[in-house]
């Protein structure tokens, strides 16, 4: 893998990155052949040193894979099953009983997303601050994963239980609530026991309220709309317990493709319970948290991407015995750029560097 074609050639597609309007990337391709490290852009704005390769960021909804993951090991150990309803294991919530942990896991419940919900008509039914200058705000605020819950139960269904497809960080905080009530321990404790100690993850943590990532890492900026004015803040530190289960771990990339990979290949969950993560449903192939993807002539991908509220993007991906991956992390800068136009081309070329190699 380490040739000077191939280096060349990834150090480009994460070099388009930067030249769109990012502020850095640090990438991690693992294959057959070995592995590839590099980093584009800058640490931080002002600075010309890049990002380091090894360092931490907030992977955002990458997260819902290790929660769906775990929610599976305890399907393996009989705890419970897929087809259970989560009022059974969680009655004080008053769910609804049609509600099942599959539905939870693929994001079928209906349930209200407690960031807010946006809809096709442009109807918006605001949640927590979870964007603009009411996030900057507010992002070292402090939440419980009830407290959540019982935010989104508060307010009305999208549609009703398995009939529809809608993304919401509230299926993830319940799945918190559920691994916590069938292991009588704390969701962070049961990943370190259940993936972090078996794969020896040592920079993969459930933050809770820190604030600050440890160690090396890039720092990533927010640009958003103060009245008139637009502004940029630097949003290294925040608190991501507003996303329990759902968006809140911090990570490195080497711990991502350790995770990913295992995962993939079959040795955190049994074959059987891997094809059922890997059912997609609704416009997007969404499996038991991660989505399924063609790339045509490279075949099938497994992954999950993530951004925290503001400032960090994650990247994971996979194939489907685990043997190629992919592991990101991308930071904001201050550019007037709409990252959701400049996002796609740049990923897409990246993907085939990477997957068609």
């Amino acid at each position: 893998m380490n040739t000077s074609s191939i280096t060349t050639d990834l150090q480009q597609a994460i070099q388009a990155f930067v030249d769109t309007g990012f502020a850095g990337l640090q990438l991690r391709v693992n294959d057959q052949h070995g592995e590839w490290v590099g980093s584009a852009g800058v640490r931080k704005l002002g600075e010309t040193a890049p990002p380091s390769t090894d360092g931490s960021f907030w992977v955002g909804s990458v997260t819902k894979t290790f929660t769906a993951t775990l929610v599976l090991q305890l399907v393996a150990e009989g705890k419970l099953t897929l087809d259970d309803s989560v009022a059974d294991h969680l009655p004080d919530l008053g769910l609804d009983e049609r509600i099942t942990v599959r539905m939870l896991l693929n994001h079928t419940s209906g349930l209200f997303n407690y960031t807010g919900e946006y809809y096709p008509d442009g109807t918006v039914v605001p949640g927590i601050p979870a964007t603009g200058k009411d996030w900057v705000d507010n992002r070292f605020l402090s939440y419980q994963p009830i407290e959540l819950v019982r935010l989104a139960l508060a307010k009305p269904s999208r549609f009703e239980p398995g009939t529809d497809w809608s993304y919401s960080n509230t299926n993830y905080t319940l799945a918190v609530l559920l691994i916590e009530q069938l292991t009588s321990t704390s969701y962070a404790e049961t990943l370190d026991r259940l993936i972090a100690q078996p794969l020896g993850l040592t920079g993969t943590a459930v933050p809770g309220d820190l604030t600050d990532l440890p160690g090396e890492h890039a720092h990533g900026y927010y640009r958003y709309q103060d009245g008139d004015d637009w502004k940029v803040e630097d949003v290294t530190r925040q608190n991501l317990s507003l996303l329990a289960g759902a968006g809140d771990l911090l990570s490195t990339t080497r711990d991502l493709h350790v995770f990913f990979s295992a995962l993939n290949s079959g040795r955190l969950i049994p074959t059987d319970l891997l094809t059922e993560m890997r059912a997609g449903v609704g416009p997007i192939d969404y499996g038991l948290g991660l989505f399924v993807q063609d790339l045509g002539p490279a075949g099938t991908v497994y992954h999950h991407n993530g951004s925290a509220p503001g400032g960090f993007g994650a990247l994971m991906y996979s194939s489907p015995d685990g043997t190629r991956t992919m592991t990101a992390s991308i930071t904001m800068g201050d550019a007037d750029v709409d990252p959701a136009q400049v996002f796609p081309a740049a990923l897409a070329a990246l993907l085939n560097e990477v997957f068609t190699a």
